[in-house]
């Protein structure tokens, strides 16, 4: 059980990375395309970290559905599953603005950018007290 805890933790945080990386990344590849017009290495570094993140979502995923099966579902992990999931939906809506900046489409303001970038920060605040209190 432990061994499952430790993959668990370590797919969370590489996934927290680029939840947190992207955001902000895409500030700096809508500079770059604004300057050079085309495609550049920001660009090709930010594909690259959300496409890696994404396998390890799904292997926390995974792991986090397997730990919560063994300790029979109770209901702090409902509460947990149900924040992850927004946060999913987060990381999806990021993967949309990354495909549309790779066809050269940059529609979010750098304001929106941060803001969407914080929210991430808040929903990951909200599912770590949920593990570490267990309210429920």
């Amino acid at each position: 059980m432990d061994w499952l805890k430790i993959i668990h933790i370590l797919c969370v945080m590489g996934w927290m990375t680029s939840i947190f990386a992207v955001p902000r990344a895409l500030i700096y590849w809508k500079r770059e395309f604004a300057r050079l017009g085309e495609f550049g290495p920001t660009g090709d570094l930010t594909v690259r970290l959300y496409r890696f993140s994404a396998g390890l979502g799904v292997i926390a995923l995974i792991t986090g559905l397997w730990l919560g099966w063994t300790w029979a579902y109770p209901a702090w992990v409902w509460v947990k599953l149900a924040l992850v999931l927004l946060l999913a939906l987060h990381y999806v809506y990021t993967g949309v603005m990354v495909v549309r900046a790779k066809n050269g489409t940059f529609r979010e303001s750098d304001l929106f950018l941060r803001i969407f970038n914080e929210i991430s920060v808040l929903g990951v605040i909200a599912i770590l007290w949920v593990v570490v209190v267990k309210p429920f």
